[in-house]
């Protein structure tokens, strides 16, 4: 069983992929966490993907991109002796789904200046959701859709963009040939 997960309604709605199980996890690292565990412990899906929007670091890249490396960039223990993005005492620290994608960097702050830890994409919930799966043994794809450049101008972009990466989502699935199931 295949899940999508979505942090807002703005990004994607049910009646976008008819069939599929689509549930939103909220905004936030912490929001995340929770939903995909429960969508874990109730449904065992073999694989979950996340579909949203993302700002980008990397000038590089536009459109929809496949993300495959997950680091927390808003946790600072270096005062302690860790690396950016390390939570202390935790044995996981980048999440690594493979070399088909880019790097991201979640945190619980909009981006609106180029963060301290460099990566070539940012959001506020794909850590989370890549750790449960990585903890949990259950595959994970992410796609997102660039809609801003994580600058002064993030939020106008972000809400003027959001839905436009829905239809390349699409695409993306019907290409994968994820298989619907009955929608939640």
């Amino acid at each position: 069983m295949t899940f999508i997960l979505v942090a807002v309604e703005q990004e994607l709605e049910p009646k976008d992929l008819p069939g599929f199980r689509l549930d939103y996890t909220g905004v936030g690292k912490i929001n995340a966490a929770v939903k995909t565990l429960a969508i874990i412990k109730e449904f065992s899906p073999s694989l979950i993907i996340n579909y949203g929007t993302a700002g980008r670091l990397n000038e590089r890249l536009s459109g929809l991109v496949e993300v495959s490396r997950f680091v927390q960039r808003d946790m600072d223990a270096t005062a302690l002796g860790f690396e950016l993005g390390q939570t202390p005492f935790d044995d996981v620290a980048e999440i690594d789904f493979g070399d088909h994608g880019y790097s991201y960097g979640s945190g619980d702050s909009f981006v609106t200046q180029s963060p301290k830890l460099k990566t070539d994409l940012v959001d506020m919930e794909a850590y989370a959701m890549a750790k449960i799966c990585y903890l949990h043994n259950v595959d994970f794809k992410c796609f997102k859709y660039i809609s801003d450049n994580a600058d002064d101008a993030a939020h106008d972009d972000w809400a003027s963009n959001v839905v436009h990466g829905k239809e390349l989502f699409i695409e993306k699935i019907q290409s994968l040939q994820v298989r619907p199931t009955v929608t939640i």
